[in-house]
């Protein structure tokens, strides 16, 4: 029996690895709607909508490295997602 059957740290990093995915998800999806907003902006709120489009892409990075964090561990014990 390995370390991922003998506990529940094996059910509880995929768990916390798929909740990780689902926050990447949701701010990637965000990312695509702020570069919506800033391609369809007037000149007057571009420079606005631009740095709404990089607080997102940051806050999607942040999203990513936490779920490339847990990848490993959560691969270790067949759990991907």
């Amino acid at each position: 029996m390995d370390h991922c059957e003998a506990s529940n740290f094996g059910i509880y990093r995929a768990r916390r690895f798929g909740m990780a995915q689902v926050r990447w998800r949701a701010a990637a999806r965000i990312v695509a709607l702020r570069w919506e907003d800033f391609l369809r902006s007037d000149v007057d709120s571009r420079v606005l909508a631009f740095a709404s489009y990089l607080a997102a892409l940051d806050t999607e990075e942040a999203a990513a490295a936490q779920m490339s964090r847990l990848l490993p561990r959560a691969a270790e014990c067949g759990t991907t997602g």
